[in-house]
């Protein structure tokens, strides 16, 4: 979710990779794996992301997580349960 997200606004705002990266202070093809979903946005990064593209602050950073999350219970026969759990806590 959060990979396909950072793409699509790259792409709506003609933007090349390698203008990302260098916001980031990241290598290009370090930004283009974490497009692909192969490596993770570091979280301090998700702010300067959003103020960037002029996001809403946490609308990033809500993807992000649910993707860490996901990761991690995606594989658990549990997860739905545990999610549930999760859910009357918070």
């Amino acid at each position: 979710m959060f990979a396909i997200r950072l793409k699509q606004l790259r792409e709506d705002a003609s933007l090349p990779q390698r203008k990302l990266a260098a916001i980031l202070d990241i290598d290009t093809a370090t930004y283009s794996k974490i497009e692909n979903g192969l490596f993770t946005l570091k979280k301090e990064h998700i702010s300067v992301l959003e103020k960037f593209y002029g996001l809403e602050k946490d609308s990033l950073a809500k993807l992000w997580l649910a993707d860490k999350v996901y990761n991690v219970i995606k594989d658990e026969p549990a997860a739905k349960d545990a999610l549930n759990e999760v859910k009357k806590i918070l």
